[in-house]
C-alpha cells in the first residue's frame, strides 16, 4: 500500500523501519482489535516474540504487523522507551493512511456513496483540506440526492462541492482525478453538482454553475441535460418577466418602458434558443435521449419561429452551435437602442400549448397585443441527471 508506506515512512526510526515493499489489501475490511492483555504479560519472554512478529511482517504484511504492534502496546500499556513510542506512531500513521485508503475504496472502486460520506468525514478530521474527501462529500452527496430522491443533505453537499472547486482552482492537485478523467472533468462535474443541488433553493446561482460547468472540456460539456437545465432556468425567468409585462403593458399603448421590457424578454428567448439548440445538438441518436430531444426540439422550433419569422436556418444553427462560445447570463438592458427596434413587443400568451407565435421583424401595433409562446418549466425531469463518471482503467492505483 504505497500511500500507507509513504505515510508510515515519515515516522521511521533508524534501524526500526525499512520501506514497505508490498500492498496492503484492506478491501474495505477493518483490522480486529488486539486482545486485552492480562496483568503481568509485559515481560521480555512474552513481548519479545510479539515484537519479532512486528519486525517480521512490517515489510511483507502490514496488517499482520499492525496486529502485532497493537498486541505489544496492549501487553505493555505503561511501558516507555524507543520501541513503544515508535509503535504508537506507527499504529497512528497506519490508522490515518488506512482511513484514506478506505475512502478511496468506497468512493472510487465500490461507489458506495453513503458509506464513502462517513469515511470522508473521518479523513477530514485528520486532514481538513483533503481534496478527495471534499469531492466525495460534494459529488457523492449530489449522487445520493439524485438516486435516493432525498435532498435533505443538499446544503452540506453544496458546501463540500464548492470547497472542492475552491481547492482545485487555488492550485491543489490530486495524485489521480479518479473517478473523473481529468482535472477539467472533475471541475465540470462539481460545478454541475452545485447547479443541480441549488436549482430550487438558489436558481440564479444554479444557472451560473451550470454555465460554468459547460466551459470545461469534460463529459458535462457533451451532456444534453446540462443545456436543458440552463434552458429551464431561463424559462423560469422568462415566465416571471412575461407575467410582469402582461400585468403592466397588456392592451396599453406602446411606451419606451414597454419596449425596454420587451427587449429584455427577447434576450431571454435568445438564450433559451441557444441552450436548447445545444441540448439537441449533443443528444445524438442515443435512444434514451430521444424523448427529451423531441421535447427540446419542439420548444426550440416554437421559439426560433417567433424570433426569426420561420424555421429557415434552424438546422444550420443546431449543426454549428457547439462551435460557438456559450453565451453568459444576459445583462439587463437599461436603455433602448438609438435606432428604432424592429423586434416584436411581446406579452404573455395563454398558458399551455397552442399559443401563436408572432413573427420577428414586425413593429408592434400601438396596443400591445402580440403574444409569444407560453413559458414552459418542463424542459428537465427532476430525476434525470448526468451519468456517473466511468470507472477509470489503469489511471488509478490502490494507495
Amino acid at each position: 500500500m504505497k500511500k500507507i508506506i509513504r505515510g508510515l515512512a515519515i515516522y521511521a526510526t533508524v534501524g526500526l523501519l525499512a520501506p514497505f515493499a508490498n500492498v496492503i489489501k484492506l478491501q474495505g475490511q477493518t483490522t480486529a482489535p488486539a486482545p486485552a492483555a492480562a496483568q503481568g504479560q509485559c515481560t521480555d519472554e512474552l513481548k519479545q516474540p510479539v515484537y519479532a512478529d512486528f519486525m517480521k511482517y512490517r515489510t511483507t504484511d502490514a496488517p499482520k504487523a499492525f496486529d502485532a504492534a497493537k498486541k505489544y502496546l496492549a501487553m505493555c500499556p505503561a511501558e516507555e522507551g524507543a520501541i513503544p513510542t515508535y509503535l504508537k506512531k506507527w499504529v497512528a500513521a497506519y490508522d490515518k493512511e488506512a482511513r484514506k485508503f478506505k475512502l478511496t475504496n468506497l468512493f472510487i472502486d465500490q461507489r458506495k456513496y453513503a458509506d464513502a460520506l462517513v469515511a470522508a468525514k473521518e479523513v477530514l478530521a485528520d486532514e481538513p483540506d483533503n481534496l478527495l474527501a471534499h469531492v466525495a462529500l460534494g459529488y457523492g452527496g449530489y449522487v445520493l440526492a439524485v438516486t435516493t430522491k432525498n435532498e435533505s443533505g443538499n446544503a452540506e453537499a453544496i458546501n463540500y462541492a464548492k470547497k472542492s472547486i475552491q481547492l482545485i482552482e487555488s492550485g491543489k492537485s490530486a495524485e489521480t482525478w479518479a473517478p473523473f478523467k481529468t482535472k477539467d472533468d472533475a471541475l465540470g462535474y462539481l460545478y454541475y453538482s452545485v447547479g443541480f443541488l441549488e436549482r430550487v433553493s438558489n436558481p440564479s446561482d444554479a444557472l451560473t454553475s451550470f454555465i460554468k460547468a459547460a466551459q470545461f472540456e469534460s463529459d458535462i460539456k457533451k451532456n444534453p441535460q446540462t443545456y436543458a437545465f440552463i434552458a429551464n432556468a431561463y424559462e423560469n425567468e422568462y415566465a416571471k418577466q412575461s407575467a410582469d409585462y402582461e400585468a403592466k403593458y397588456k392592451d396599453k399603448p406602446e411606451t419606451p418602458e414597454s419596449k425596454l421590457a420587451a427587449e429584455n424578454i427577447n434576450q431571454l428567448v435568445d438564450r433559451i434558443i441557444d441552450s436548447l439548440a445545444r441540448a439537441v445538438a449533443v443528444s445524438g441518436t442515443d435512444a434514451a435521449a430521444q424523448q427529451s430531444k423531441t421535447l427540446w426540439l419542439g420548444r426550440l422550433t416554437e421559439l426560433y419561429k417567433y424570433r426569426h419569422k420561420s424555421d429557415a436556418g434552424l438546422n444550420e444553427m443546431i449543426a454549428s452551435v457547439m462551435s460557438k462560445p456559450l453565451p453568459p447570463v444576459p445583462t439587463p438592458i437599461t436603455t433602448l437602442p438609438t435606432a428604432p427596434s424592429t423586434s416584436t413587443t411581446p406579452t404573455t400568451g395563454s398558458v399551455g400549448a397552442g399559443t401563436t407565435a408572432a413573427p420577428a421583424g414586425v413593429t408592434a401595433p400601438a396596443a400591445n397585443k402580440t403574444a409569444v409562446p407560453a413559458a414552459t418549466t418542463s424542459l428537465t425531469t427532476p430525476t434525470t441527471t448526468t451519468k456517473a463518471p466511468l470507472k477509470p482503467k489503469n489511471n488509478h492505483r490502490r494507495p
